[in-house]
């Protein structure tokens, strides 16, 4: 039986979306306090866990200090920040485990919006 368990975090940036229309809001520089949601799945092993949090928030550390207080359109591979493509690009660098893996990471840019990525299983 598979089980997931998640991992709820936030930061603060700056960011602009250059590929939309010049008159659109969203041109221009302004920020969000993200919330991020990393969920994980795996079996449940003698000791109780999928993994242990602290393995997924060390995880989320290192990319957390490179996007927090920053302007996303400067850190490489989010030239470009939606919601979705600010999801992928932290799915894409959290380490999976050998008997548990990231089933979804959602980015949520406010209270009312935001993306969801489900990565492939291993």
């Amino acid at each position: 039986m598979v089980t997931s368990i998640f991992f709820e975090a936030s930061f603060n940036a700056a960011h602009f979306l250059p590929l939309v229309p010049e008159d659109h809001k969203c041109r221009r520089m302004h920020g969000h306090t993200y919330s991020v949601r990393i969920e994980v799945g795996g079996d449940v092993k003698p000791d109780g866990f999928v993994v242990d949090y602290d393995v997924i928030r060390r995880a989320w550390q290192q990319l957390h200090d490179k996007v927090d207080h920053r302007t996303l359109n400067d850190v490489p591979g989010l030239e470009n920040p939606t919601s979705e493509l600010i999801a992928r690009w932290i799915a894409e660098r959290l380490w999976t485990g050998v008997d548990w893996w990231v089933t979804s990471v959602t980015v949520r840019e406010t209270h009312y919006a935001g993306a969801t990525v489900r990565p492939e299983r291993p």
